[in-house]
């Protein structure tokens, strides 16, 4: 709107003609100026240039919008935009449908925690045939940790849509459909980028997923490297957008160094409790790409274990969305893969939206970029 073009909007001829030899050309170059300035440049009255000014004005801004035209036009977009459902019924329902398309989702939580096994079950219900609810396109899975497991993907399907998995060839047919990349570095993994804008139109890939990022930035570069990583986020998004398909990372966690705390207030800790008591250690968890990454990224799904009537309880909660509201939901893993043990979500208030919560589980990159104990799944 700002370069709009001043002859193009419908002044009287005369003005026109007058911005136009005093080479105001465009919308900015007359509104950078104050109504005095423009009388002196352009040697007209104060009248004139102020009528002059609000038609530029009205002109060349947007116009205003009502709080259920915003809200019609989402609906829209989003209808549009479409989402792969997770097949969690309370999560899809907070998500409003599962994991958008066009987006970076991004999943957070300690090694072990269940990162991986959801991953594989999105792979499984992307390449899923459109008739039996799924995307029905192929999949890029990139495994950096060598954690993807084939046998464990139709372990998932044989119990979970047994009718479809017992079809013959229909295992194989789906396991087919999803490309498996293992870079060995970050450097390795760029080259791969590259590949894979061109990938994505080709082959009808409905699906991205990088598990982890973590891995690739540590084990190259160690931590406290995550800038290097502002390409990557960059490139990522743009496959994103660019092909309109779900793109899911996941990210590991490391503990938190006290003189951090200031930087994460938004978590809600003080620089004094960060002091109080190591053994909290789940106090001061945080995502290990670190702040600059959580900007990039649209929704951010925290896995976590929680102390509770059963030891490390499992909780799967939006810290972030724009849409969503911040609930979390308690789950187990099962021959299926992750299952919300209740479809009522729990809603987290203040500080508790944020913060990383890692009781009675293991697998903590600690603030030297060094894993305290590692389970996988």
């Amino acid at each position: 709107m700002a370069n709009k073009l001043i002859s193009e909007m419908g002044l009287p001829k005369s003005i026109t003609n007058v911005f136009t030899a005093r080479n105001i050309i465009t919308a900015k170059d007359a509104l950078s100026l104050s109504e005095f300035e423009l009388m002196e440049l352009l040697d007209v009255g104060l009248e004139e240039v102020m009528l002059a000014v609000a038609h530029i004005s009205e002109i060349s801004c947007p116009p205003y919008q009502t709080a259920m035209s915003l809200l019609e036009q989402r609906n829209r977009n989003e209808y549009l935009a479409g989402h792969l459902p997770t097949r969690l019924k309370g999560l899809d329902a907070a998500l409003c449908g599962g994991i958008p398309f066009g987006v970076v989702t991004e999943l957070v939580g300690p090694a072990g925690i269940g990162k991986t096994q959801f991953c594989l079950k999105l792979a499984l219900l992307a390449s899923f045939p459109t008739s039996h609810g799924g995307l029905g396109g192929r999949v890029i899975y990139i495994d950096v940790e060598s954690k993807f497991s084939s046998r464990r993907m139709i372990e998932m399907g044989l119990s979970s849509f047994p009718e479809i998995f017992k079809m013959e060839g229909m295992a194989q047919e789906m396991a087919g459909r999803i490309l498996v990349l293992q870079p060995a570095s970050l450097s390795e993994f760029t080259e791969s980028l590259q590949k894979i804008k061109l990938s994505l139109l080709q082959q009808n890939v409905k699906l991205l997923i990088i598990d982890s990022m973590t891995a690739l930035a540590s084990g190259e570069y160690g931590e406290g490297n995550t800038p290097r990583l502002g390409w990557h986020i960059s490139f990522i998004k743009s496959l994103a957008e660019f092909c309109r398909i779900p793109v899911v990372v996941t990210n590991q966690v490391r503990s938190q160094g006290r003189d951090e705390a200031s930087r994460y207030l938004f978590q809600g800790h003080s620089k004094a409790d960060t002091t109080e008591d190591s053994s909290k250690i789940d106090s001061h968890l945080v995502a290990a790409l670190g702040i600059h990454w959580a900007h990039a990224v649209s929704i951010r799904l925290v896995l976590e274990s929680r102390s509770g009537l059963v030891t490390g309880q499992r909780l799967i909660k939006i810290a972030k969305s724009s849409i969503s509201p911040c609930v979390g939901f308690f789950f187990c893993i099962t021959s299926s893969g992750i299952s919300l043990l209740e479809d009522e979500g729990v809603e987290m208030m203040g500080p508790e939206a944020n913060t990383i919560h890692c009781q009675g589980h293991s697998g903590i990159i600690n603030y030297d970029g060094e894993a305290l104990h590692s389970a996988t799944w």
